[in-house]
């Protein structure tokens, strides 16, 4: 991708604030204090499971805590809760990882199972669209505000975890962190290593809210209604 007209811009910015362009010698600040830093400082996992937990409740998301070995029964349990009959995955090689492979060919046999296909284009955004559960893993997961964060990709549609009615987030221990501070510092220094990062990157704090100056909420606006974390040893 090429970057147009960026000097005229800038140039023209430059005039704007009636100061001569600087193209040279502009450093990051260094401030005094980072507090950003301190909030959940020297947090244990545990602890910040704890505190991940408590602030499911307050975004109306149920949380379950479970290990590897029990994922795949716990999973199947919450997707029949949810009364699904068509759901979407995404095409994650950590489906493998954690035994789900076989848990959605069994599935297929009675629900329909779609595995994000990047070959299809387009018609996995109608599959989502018309799915009951939507489920992915989540590769950053911030305890302060119970937000998975996701990075997708052609394997992993931002659709899977928008469109279905309802939603379950995977969550892998590893992936906790206070913040959203630290989610930003890990994309960072991902980047700066020339890491490949994904260029579109999800925050999601459970199912849809939305409300009006009246502060009357309402659930499913622009989102799935129901949302579950599944948090994995």
């Amino acid at each position: 991708m090429s970057i147009q007209n960026r000097e005229s811009f800038l140039n023209n910015l430059a005039g704007r604030l009636h100061r001569p362009r600087r193209t040279q010698g502009v450093s990051r600040p260094d401030w005094s204090v980072y507090p950003q830093y301190d909030v959940l400082k020297g947090i244990t996992q545990d602890e910040l499971v704890e505190v991940l937990e408590k602030q499911c409740e307050a975004i109306h998301t149920d949380f379950i805590h479970t290990d590897r070995k029990g994922l795949p029964k716990l999973l199947e349990e919450t997707i029949r809760n949810y009364n699904g009959k068509s759901m979407i995955v995404s095409n994650d090689s950590r489906n493998e990882e954690y035994g789900l492979s076989g848990l959605y060919k069994d599935l297929d046999r009675d629900l329909n199972v779609h595995i994000w296909d990047p070959r299809l284009g387009k018609g996995n955004q109608v599959i989502a669209e018309q799915a009951d559960v939507g489920i992915t893993f989540s590769d950053i997961t911030l305890a302060e505000s119970a937000t998975v964060t996701l990075f997708n990709n052609k394997n992993n549609g931002r659709s899977i975890s928008l469109l279905p009615k309802t939603y379950i987030a995977i969550i892998p221990k590893s992936t906790l962190v206070p913040r959203m501070t630290q989610a930003a510092n890990q994309i960072h220094e991902a980047t700066m290593k020339g890491e490949e990062v994904a260029s579109y990157v999800s925050f999601i704090s459970g199912p849809s809210n939305s409300a009006d100056i009246e502060m009357n909420l309402i659930v499913g606006v622009h989102g799935p209604i129901k949302a579950t974390y599944i948090l994995v040893d």
